[in-house]
């Protein structure tokens, strides 16, 4: 019996051990291997979802491959891309390259690449990423005057081959490293035109001009000007708001109280009689063609109350203009530098919702201008500084000036 037993201990150790080794070796091969990537297409339906070797900021993509799940970082050129795993399997991956990368930066060894990195490893792949053709979305002051500083904001703004402003050649600006603004003096010209800029891609050129205080303006406060009752000063002191084209009007007000609608007290409104705010003939256009301008000055800081634009002096449609208000709801205070160009789409124009205790311009946008100024397009035009929050207002103190709609599109 000893003998059977000891046979029986001495032959089933080894068994267990080799069980063991073979379960561990087992998990070890069940582990997740390092990604894999083979191929990328375009992110939109067929037929355009085809294999690509090239693609450029902003652009929807999906990697394909093998173990993508588990992604902890997937850069382009060296820049972290956005993503939700969401989108992913093991086999696929729908990621947004970064809109933004500094080309002219990238260092050698990331140009043109995709680093993907998981819980359990990581790879690279060979993907040409260029840059687009240049973008143009705002322009800090389209009216300065010369030798005012101008900066011009937009997107894949490098390798420029020229600049032009109102037809003037600018040869010297200054422009960010990824693209996303110039800056240079303004030039002596008294001619009007598009902002241009040509990189070796391509050309973005504005689709309204600047150095322009007469196309869709309603009023300049100088040759074009025709205010109504109840408004706010007009001056061309340039020690209050340097830089100015001429007149320019003046809201300054002190202590508005909380909920206080009260345009007509202290200087709170601009408004116009009667003005043509776009041809008659354009009045079914769609409203997303169309943006309110104007040129503004702050002197004191600006966290609360809200800029409302109407027309008619009707309450039935509003446009609100609220620069201090971030999109969670908290206020950061706002103050320009200088007088700087505000652009307010046409469809901010909105009805106020019936629900209790809603705010005017917060309900249903126009589609067209024919909803707010009827057939003809001749209405006033009004720009107030009203206070509809719970929180006084100190102090507004603020210059506006050229008035316009502009077609964008």
């Amino acid at each position: 019996m000893k003998n059977i037993l000891f046979i029986t201990r001495r032959f089933c150790l080894p068994v267990v051990l080799i069980g063991l080794l073979l379960e561990m070796g087992s998990c070890k091969k069940s582990a997740p291997a390092a990604p894999v990537i083979t191929s990328v297409r375009n992110y939109v339906s067929h037929p355009g979802d085809s294999l690509i070797g090239q693609a450029g900021p902003g652009q929807w993509i999906v990697i394909s491959g093998n173990n993508l799940k588990g992604a902890l970082q997937i850069n382009f050129d060296g820049v972290a891309s956005s993503f939700n795993e969401a989108l992913f399997s093991d086999t696929s991956a729908v990621v947004l390259i970064p809109a933004v990368i500094a080309f002219p930066i990238v260092p050698a060894n990331k140009l043109n690449t995709i680093t993907y990195i998981t819980t359990h490893g990581q790879t690279t792949f060979t993907l040409k990423i260029f840059p687009p053709a240049p973008s143009i979305t705002r322009i800090s002051n389209e009216n300065a005057l010369p030798g005012d500083s101008v900066t011009v904001y937009g997107l894949n703004l490098f390798f420029i081959q020229s600049v032009t402003f109102a037809g003037a050649s600018i040869t010297t600006f200054n422009e960010a490293v990824d693209g996303t603004f110039i800056s240079f003096p303004m030039p002596s010209t008294t001619h009007a035109g598009p902002v241009t800029i040509t990189t070796t891609v391509g050309t973005a050129i504005t689709p309204f001009t600047v150095n322009d205080v007469e196309t869709g303006v309603l009023s300049n406060f100088d040759d074009l000007f025709n205010y109504a009752y109840f408004s706010a000063n007009i001056t061309n002191d340039p020690a209050l708001f340097p830089g100015a084209h001429g007149n320019y009007a003046e809201l300054n007000a002190t202590n508005i109280g909380a909920s206080d609608y009260a345009w007509y007290n202290g200087g709170r409104g601009i408004n116009l009689n009667p003005v043509q705010w776009i041809p008659a003939a354009n009045i079914n256009d769609p409203i997303a063609n169309y943006v309110i301008k104007f040129e503004m000055y702050t002197k004191t800081p600006w966290s609360n109350g809200t800029i409302y634009l109407a027309q008619n002096f009707d309450f039935t449609y509003i446009a609100r203009y609220e620069p201090w208000l971030n999109a969670d709801g908290s206020s950061t205070p706002f103050m320009t530098k200088g007088w700087q160009t505000i652009t307010i789409p046409a469809s901010a124009f909105k009805t106020k919702p019936s629900t209790s205790g809603a705010f005017d311009g917060t309900g249903v946008s126009i589609t067209t201008f024919k909803d707010l100024l009827g057939a003809g397009g001749n209405q006033p035009f009004s720009l107030w500084i009203i206070n509809n929050s719970s929180t006084p207002i100190p102090a507004f103190d603020a210059a506006f000036d050229n008035l316009r709609i502009e077609k964008i599109k």
